[in-house]
């Protein structure tokens, strides 16, 4: 049987690694935003990027040019409609990959899987991986120490986590749909010694 673990968490809390852990060495993480690196450089999308944001956004490699990419998408006039068509492109293949692999992962069998999803909940409605889960687990630090993270690890300013988080579901009620807490305040090691409990109170080991 394969147990499928949903993550969530605030902005630098670490979900990623505490998404590998609980997948360990014999389990499967499906992360969205690895996934929408791969679906940015399909054909198809790349054919469609060429053709919507001109050559100027196709690098020397003939692959997406992902910082001009991001100057149209983030930064530039009209750049919601620009960041909107982007992912009516790239989220489609993203949740079909996730489905096909995470359908291939209970064939054969894999131990766990860990859904790496960005806004998992906020955006269920549109993918429903909400409901393939077993559990979901929420990945908890407080505000100053992940904003501490965001500006050592991303170079980000003061505020940004916050400013960034204030468009998404409030951490509160993330936590509250989650059957699972991790903590995830000290060190790596401590991290695995909370997911190694988890487990084995899941009987997951």
């Amino acid at each position: 049987m394969t147990f499928v673990f949903g993550i969530l968490g605030g902005i630098a809390s670490g979900k990623s690694r505490a998404a590998q852990a609980l997948a360990g060495p014999q389990g499967l993480v499906l992360s969205a935003d690895a996934l929408a690196h791969e679906a940015l450089e399909t054909p198809g999308v790349i054919e469609r990027v060429r053709g919507e944001f001109g050559p100027q956004a196709i690098g020397a490699d003939g692959k997406p040019d992902r910082a001009a990419l991001a100057r149209l998408v983030f930064e530039d006039q009209g750049a919601g409609n620009a960041r909107r068509l982007l992912e009516s492109w790239i989220h489609p293949l993203v949740r079909a990959t996730i489905l096909a692999r995470l359908g291939e992962a209970r064939a054969a069998q894999v131990p766990r899987v860990v859904l790496d999803v960005p806004l998992l909940l906020e955006n269920d409605a549109q993918h429903g991986f909400v409901s393939l889960c077993d559990a979901l687990v929420f990945v908890e630090v407080d505000r100053e120490e992940r904003e501490r993270r965001a500006q050592e690890n991303r170079g980000w300013a003061v505020g940004e986590v916050t400013r960034r988080e204030a468009a998404q579901l409030p951490l509160d009620q993330k936590r509250a749909r989650a059957d699972h807490i991790l903590n995830n305040d000290g060190t790596p090691q401590d991290l695995q010694r909370h997911v190694d409990a988890l487990l084995s109170k899941l009987a997951l080991t």
